[in-house]
Protein backbone atom coordinates (compact mmCIF):
# COMPACT_ATOMS: atom_id res chain seq x y z
CA UNK A 1 0.00 0.00 0.00
CA UNK A 2 1.31 3.55 -0.85
CA UNK A 3 1.16 6.96 0.42
CA UNK A 4 1.21 8.40 -2.66
CA UNK A 5 -1.06 11.06 -4.16
CA UNK A 6 -2.69 10.66 -8.00
CA UNK A 7 -1.00 11.77 -10.55
CA UNK A 8 -3.13 14.22 -11.10
CA UNK A 9 -2.87 15.51 -7.92
CA UNK A 10 -5.43 15.01 -4.57
CA UNK A 11 -8.76 14.57 -4.60
CA UNK A 12 -10.43 16.96 -1.40
CA UNK A 13 -10.19 15.32 1.92
CA UNK A 14 -11.76 15.77 5.54
CA UNK A 15 -10.85 15.05 8.41
CA UNK A 16 -12.47 11.81 9.84
CA UNK A 17 -14.22 11.65 13.39
CA UNK A 18 -12.36 9.22 14.97
CA UNK A 19 -13.78 7.42 18.03
CA UNK A 20 -13.28 4.80 20.02
CA UNK A 21 -14.83 2.01 17.75
CA UNK A 22 -13.06 3.07 14.63
CA UNK A 23 -9.47 3.95 16.30
CA UNK A 24 -7.79 1.17 15.19
CA UNK A 25 -8.93 1.53 11.96
CA UNK A 26 -7.66 5.24 11.67
CA UNK A 27 -3.91 4.13 13.32
CA UNK A 28 -3.83 1.92 10.77
CA UNK A 29 -4.06 4.18 8.03
CA UNK A 30 -2.35 7.43 9.14
CA UNK A 31 0.63 4.46 9.04
CA UNK A 32 -0.52 3.60 5.05
CA UNK A 33 -2.40 0.36 6.31
CA UNK A 34 -5.78 -0.93 5.40
CA UNK A 35 -6.68 -2.32 9.44
CA UNK A 36 -10.06 -4.24 9.77
CA UNK A 37 -12.14 -6.22 12.34
CA UNK A 38 -12.95 -9.49 11.63
CA UNK A 39 -15.87 -10.85 13.92
CA UNK A 40 -14.33 -13.86 16.07
CA UNK A 41 -17.61 -15.54 15.94
CA UNK A 42 -18.66 -15.79 12.40
CA UNK A 43 -15.49 -14.73 10.48
CA UNK A 44 -17.21 -11.98 8.39
CA UNK A 45 -14.76 -8.98 7.77
CA UNK A 46 -16.48 -5.83 8.72
CA UNK A 47 -16.55 -2.56 6.42
CA UNK A 48 -17.38 0.26 7.70
CA UNK A 49 -14.95 -0.49 10.48
CA UNK A 50 -16.71 -1.40 14.19
CA UNK A 51 -16.56 -3.00 17.12
CA UNK A 52 -19.72 -4.93 16.42
CA UNK A 53 -20.34 -7.64 13.91
CA UNK A 54 -23.70 -6.29 11.20
CA UNK A 55 -23.79 -10.07 10.15
CA UNK A 56 -24.66 -12.03 13.57
CA UNK A 57 -24.75 -9.14 16.09
CA UNK A 58 -21.34 -10.16 18.06
CA UNK A 59 -19.34 -7.80 19.91
CA UNK A 60 -15.89 -10.17 19.52
CA UNK A 61 -13.70 -8.78 16.98
CA UNK A 62 -10.15 -9.25 15.85
CA UNK A 63 -8.48 -6.10 14.20
CA UNK A 64 -6.20 -7.63 11.46
CA UNK A 65 -4.33 -6.18 8.89
CA UNK A 66 -5.79 -6.60 5.49
CA UNK A 67 -4.15 -6.87 1.66
CA UNK A 68 -5.08 -3.71 0.41
CA UNK A 69 -6.21 -5.14 -2.69
CA UNK A 70 -9.18 -5.89 -4.35
CA UNK A 71 -11.19 -5.40 -7.81
CA UNK A 72 -13.29 -2.66 -9.32
CA UNK A 73 -16.95 -3.64 -8.27
CA UNK A 74 -19.03 -0.90 -10.15
CA UNK A 75 -17.85 2.62 -10.51
CA UNK A 76 -18.64 5.75 -12.45
CA UNK A 77 -17.04 8.91 -13.45
CA UNK A 78 -18.37 12.42 -11.89
CA UNK A 79 -17.84 14.74 -14.57
CA UNK A 80 -19.53 18.20 -12.84
CA UNK A 81 -19.46 18.92 -9.30
CA UNK A 82 -19.24 21.69 -6.77
CA UNK A 83 -16.73 22.73 -4.56
CA UNK A 84 -13.32 21.70 -3.87
CA UNK A 85 -14.96 18.52 -5.54
CA UNK A 86 -15.75 20.31 -8.68
CA UNK A 87 -12.06 21.74 -9.25
CA UNK A 88 -10.69 17.94 -9.39
CA UNK A 89 -13.70 16.58 -11.85
CA UNK A 90 -13.66 14.60 -13.80
CA UNK A 91 -13.09 11.92 -10.71
CA UNK A 92 -13.44 8.56 -10.44
CA UNK A 93 -16.09 6.70 -7.63
CA UNK A 94 -16.15 3.47 -7.21
CA UNK A 95 -17.21 0.38 -5.29
CA UNK A 96 -14.32 -1.70 -4.65
CA UNK A 97 -14.36 -5.19 -3.58
CA UNK A 98 -11.45 -6.65 -1.20
CA UNK A 99 -9.73 -9.97 -1.72
CA UNK A 100 -11.27 -10.42 2.06
CA UNK A 101 -14.75 -9.96 0.99
CA UNK A 102 -16.32 -6.64 1.95
CA UNK A 103 -17.29 -3.80 -0.54
CA UNK A 104 -15.75 -0.16 0.10
CA UNK A 105 -16.95 2.87 -1.42
CA UNK A 106 -14.16 4.81 -2.63
CA UNK A 107 -12.34 6.78 -5.10
CA UNK A 108 -10.24 5.47 -8.26
CA UNK A 109 -6.73 7.55 -8.39
CA UNK A 110 -3.75 7.34 -10.80
CA UNK A 111 -5.90 6.78 -14.00
CA UNK A 112 -7.62 8.85 -16.58
CA UNK A 113 -11.32 8.99 -15.79
CA UNK A 114 -11.35 8.08 -19.60
CA UNK A 115 -8.88 5.61 -19.81
CA UNK A 116 -10.28 2.29 -21.56
CA UNK A 117 -8.51 0.38 -18.64
CA UNK A 118 -10.47 1.60 -16.35
CA UNK A 119 -13.69 -1.23 -16.07
CA UNK A 120 -15.32 -3.36 -13.59
CA UNK A 121 -12.92 -6.33 -12.81
CA UNK A 122 -9.57 -3.85 -12.75
CA UNK A 123 -7.24 -4.77 -10.11
CA UNK A 124 -6.48 -1.73 -7.69
CA UNK A 125 -4.58 -1.89 -4.47
CA UNK A 126 -5.26 0.79 -1.56
CA UNK A 127 -3.27 4.33 -1.87
CA UNK A 128 -3.42 6.59 1.05
CA UNK A 129 -4.03 10.47 0.36
CA UNK A 130 -3.08 12.30 3.78
CA UNK A 131 -5.57 14.98 5.57
CA UNK A 132 -3.84 17.70 6.89
CA UNK A 133 -4.23 16.34 10.42
CA UNK A 134 -2.40 13.34 9.27
CA UNK A 135 -4.41 10.90 8.87
CA UNK A 136 -5.16 8.61 5.70
CA UNK A 137 -7.86 8.75 3.19
CA UNK A 138 -8.49 5.16 1.46
CA UNK A 139 -8.18 5.49 -2.18
CA UNK A 140 -7.92 3.25 -4.78
CA UNK A 141 -4.92 2.70 -7.81
CA UNK A 142 -4.54 0.40 -10.42
CA UNK A 143 -1.97 -2.52 -9.89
Amino acid sequence: MSTEPSPRGHLPVVEPPVNPDTAPYWRGAAEGRLVLPRCDRCGFVIWYPREFCPECAATEVTWFEATGRGTVYSFTVTRRAHGAWGEVAPFVIAYVELTEGPRVLTNIVGIDPDDDRLAIGLEVTAVWEPTPEGQGILRFAPT
